[in-house]
C-alpha cells in the first residue's frame, strides 16, 4: 500500500493542489502547449526543440510536450484546463497563434484566447511564457501588424514572459526551413531552443 501511494503521488494522481508531479523536489515542470512548430512536424518528435529542452534540463526539471499540429489559440484554450490539472506545471510555454494568423482569424479573438490562457496559467500558480509568432503579410499590413502586436499586448496585460519571435534567425534562412516555407527543419531545432533559453532559464532557477 505504501508503494502504491508513493507511485500515485509521483504521477500526480490524487495529489494535493500544492504538490507537483516531478521526481525531484527542487525540480520544476514545464508544460509546452503549442502547434506543429513544437510538435515536430516533418521530422521525428525526438529531434524537436522541446525534446532538446528536455535533454538539457531533465533532471531535475520535467518537460511535458502537449503540442498538437494544426492547433489554434481556440483549441489551446479549450485544452489548457485539463492539462493544468493533469500536470500541475510551474511554467507554461504557450506557442500558439501561427495557425490563427495563417487562416486570417480575427486578431481580437487571438488576443482574447492568449490572454485567457495566460490568466488561467497564472491562476493555477504557473508562470506563462508567450512564444510569439510572425506571419506573411498575406492579409495586408494592418492585419499583420495587429497580429504581431497582440502577443506583446497580452504579455504586458498579464505579466507573462514574452519571447518576441521563436523562429528568429530561422524563418529568414531558407536552408533552415522546410519546403512549405512555414515549418523549420530538424537542423533548425537547436536554434529554436537557443532562442527561448534566455527567457526560460531564469524561470527555472
Amino acid at each position: 500500500m505504501l508503494l502504491l501511494g508513493a507511485l500515485a503521488l509521483a504521477i500526480g494522481a490524487g495529489a494535493a493542489a500544492s504538490e507537483k508531479p516531478v521526481g525531484d523536489a527542487a525540480g520544476k515542470t514545464v508544460l509546452v502547449v503549442g502547434d506543429s512548430i513544437s510538435a515536430g512536424y516533418g521530422f521525428a518528435l525526438e529531434e524537436g526543440w522541446v525534446n532538446l529542452l528536455r535533454q538539457r534540463v531533465d533532471p531535475p526539471h520535467r518537460v511535458v510536450n502537449a503540442s498538437v499540429s494544426g492547433d489554434t489559440t481556440t483549441g489551446g484554450k479549450a485544452r489548457l484546463g485539463r492539462l493544468l490539472t493533469e500536470h500541475r506545471p510551474d511554467i507554461v510555454i504557450i506557442e500558439l497563434g501561427g495557425n490563427d494568423g495563417l487562416r486570417g482569424a480575427p486578431v481580437d479573438r487571438i488576443r482574447a484566447n492568449l490572454r485567457a490562457m495566460a490568466d488561467e496559467a497564472l491562476a493555477s500558480g504557473a508562470e506563462p511564457v508567450l512564444a510569439a509568432m510572425r506571419i506573411f503579410p498575406n492579409y495586408g499590413v494592418r492585419y499583420t501588424e495587429a497580429f504581431h502586436a497582440a502577443f506583446g499586448e497580452v504579455a504586458e496585460a498579464t505579466g507573462a514572459t514574452l519571447l518576441p519571435f521563436l523562429l528568429d534567425g530561422v524563418a529568414t534562412e531558407p536552408q533552415l526551413m522546410q519546403r512549405d516555407g512555414i515549418h523549420p527543419t530538424a537542423q533548425a531545432q537547436q536554434r529554436l531552443l537557443d532562442n527561448i533559453w534566455p527567457v526560460l532559464a531564469p524561470l527555472l532557477e
